[in-house]
């Protein structure tokens, strides 16, 4: 399935205030494209026009469980619009599981379960009238490995807006030209458009990932760990494509390299484990967020300096 498209969720307790359907009712823009087919679930809003100061995300008091595991807890931030935040910290710290809750990812293991809140444009995400599916065409999401389709470069890129409705070649073939153009991929495939994707290089496939991602237009991209397949050269290509998109799409990164968050990132935040000394467990928690600029150079939790230093982790 498409990253940005693929759905379902098991079955959840109904949550205590869910929005008001009227208040959830898209307005056009002119990003919009045709929606899935309805499931009879109350669709998200489109978001507002870009406004650097609003916040697309508020999280607040999020705890993640696996069976009776909590893996994360007590998670609060927010995540500003048009701007690249990363996520650090040391493995099993609950950075991707954090991602994943954004665009209800979790929602597809069994086993876990999210409490809090997490308002998208002031919405509540995990509501149980929220549409899933149309939670993953909003906040798309490409993976840590590339994981093109056994198609054709086309038939990837166009996939999703097929899904979506989009039957008429001409508007197919834009849709591709500027989602490939976007990516910075067209001008070295669009003489191969027809080959499989399976012939090109792993920074390419990457690459080709996120075209997928963008041609159904999402308002936010997560990426997990994007370039850790990757050689240094297709990985700086990469960087330098989350800077050009930002001015379209809100971004969200996790990544291990401090070094990439500290050249691509507007906001960084830091998360680390406890250990239980009982169970020998280990929970994630945030331990600080804040400017990139001032998480790097000077900031205000011992633990942060240590892990970016070098000390630990």
């Amino acid at each position: 399935m498409n990253d940005a498209v693929v759905g379902g969720s098991p079955t959840t307790t109904p949550r205590q205030g869910s929005p008001d359907r009227s208040v959830l009712a898209p307005t056009p823009t002119p990003r919009e494209v045709p929606m899935p087919v309805d499931t009879g679930a109350a669709p998200i809003p489109n978001p507002a026009p870009a406004d650097r100061s609003s916040n697309v995300f508020d999280i607040n008091d999020l705890d993640v469980y696996y069976g009776p595991f909590r893996a994360v807890r007590d998670v609060r931030l927010e995540i500003k619009e048009r701007e690249i935040t990363a996520f650090i910290g040391p493995s099993g710290c609950g950075k991707t599981t954090v991602l994943r809750c954004l665009n209800r990812m979790n929602d597809l293991i069994a086993s876990c379960r999210v409490n809090g809140d997490i308002r998208y444009h002031g919405i509540d995400l995990l509501g149980d009238d929220i549409d899933p599916v149309e939670v993953r065409r909003r906040i798309g999401m490409v993976f840590q490995k590339p994981n093109p389709f056994p198609k054709s470069i086309y038939d990837n890129v166009a996939f999703g807006p097929k899904i979506g409705g989009v039957k008429d070649k001409a508007t197919l073939d834009g849709i591709v030209e500027s989602a490939l153009t976007k990516a910075a991929l067209w001008d070295e495939v669009k003489d191969r458009l027809k080959t499989s994707a399976m012939g090109m290089s792993g920074g390419q496939q990457q690459r080709l990932c996120i075209a997928r991602t963008i041609a159904v237009q999402p308002d936010v991209v997560l990426m997990d760990e994007p370039c850790s397949a990757l050689d240094p050269i297709a990985t700086a290509r990469i960087e330098d494509l989350m800077q050009e998109l930002k001015s379209d799409y809100t971004i969200v990164i996790v990544t291990h390299n401090m070094q990439q968050a500290a050249r691509v990132s507007d906001r960084t935040a830091f998360f680390t484990a406890e250990v239980n000394p009982d169970s020998d467990s280990r929970t994630g928690i945030l331990v600080e967020y804040d400017a990139t600029d001032k998480m790097f150079s000077n900031p205000s939790d011992q633990r942060t300096e240590n892990y970016v230093t070098g000390r630990f982790g």
